[in-house]
């Protein structure tokens, strides 16, 4: 890898690792984007070594913090959601990266666009406001 490969690379996990320890995201949100801009992997590449990096353990040590920090304030984490969850993650991205596979690159960055509008447009309440503009329209 060249320098500016590696500084590139670098600059994606610190910016993905900070809104995951932020605001709980990271992976798919900036890692796929940026992978596919900065790097110009494939819609699958980037999907993939996005998926990779969470078969590490990066985010341990935020997990731990806010385990610690939230028992302290008396909103624990239940680490039995956490195994639930987990277990439903590993059969539920098996099976997606199945189905992803077969779908073509350009239908899946759609998808993906897809997904992060919906997310952000619900996230910021835009559909309640929506429908109360067209509530007062009629």
């Amino acid at each position: 890898m060249t320098t500016q490969v590696v500084i590139t690379v670098i600059a994606i996990g610190l910016a993905a690792g900070m809104l995951s320890g932020l605001v709980g995201v990271g992976g798919g949100i900036i890692m796929v984007p940026a992978l596919v801009f900065f790097m110009h992997y494939t819609q699958h590449q980037a999907q993939g070594t996005s998926l990779a990096v969470l078969t590490l353990p990066v985010v341990i040590l935020a997990s731990i913090y806010y385990y610690y920090q939230c028992r302290n304030i008396g909103t624990p984490i239940d680490l039995r959601v956490v195994l639930v969850l987990a277990a439903g993650f590993l059969v539920g991205a098996f099976a997606g990266s199945k189905i992803a596979l077969v779908i073509n690159a350009d239908v899946m960055k759609v998808i993906f666009a897809i997904i992060l509008f919906y997310t952000g447009f619900k996230l910021l309440e835009w559909d309640v406001a929506l429908v109360r503009w067209v509530r007062g329209i009629f």
